[in-house]
């Protein structure tokens, strides 16, 4: 099942189709962020986020380079460049039974990737 939500997951990236996100998250899934310190619970906060993040990470350069998948999870590692900084991240996804996604953890590296991340969201989200 998560399978094919990978593969919904993917188009939306490349698309950057943020209304597909209804499609492939539940109501209440959580949302972990790499710059919020609480947990972002529900669909409308995590559409919020991911849609940010598709704006801000999403440019010509990112790319997923590694996928790991087991049962209802997946971890998904990718790549970007912003203003001259190399931004090395993690997807962490679990879905349902449904094949909805319950549960989606963003952690990112290096520190200086995390400072530009978290300014830049700031002002995607205040938008």
């Amino acid at each position: 099942m998560i399978e094919n939500t990978m593969k919904a997951w993917h188009q939306l990236v490349a698309s950057k189709d943020e209304a597909g996100l209804d499609d492939i998250l539940a109501d209440d899934v959580v949302f972990h962020s790499p710059v919020v310190h609480t947990p972002q619970e529900g669909k409308p906060i995590t559409k919020l986020y991911l849609t940010a993040a598709m704006h801000v990470l999403n440019n010509t350069s990112f790319k997923y380079v590694r996928e790991i998948v087991s049962g209802n999870h997946a971890v998904l590692e990718f790549l970007t460049e912003i203003d001259g900084i190399t931004v090395n991240g993690v997807d962490m996804i679990t879905c349902g039974d449904d094949g909805r996604i319950t549960d989606f953890k963003v952690m990112l590296r290096p520190l200086k990737a995390i400072n530009l991340i978290h300014r830049m969201m700031g002002e995607m989200l205040q938008k």
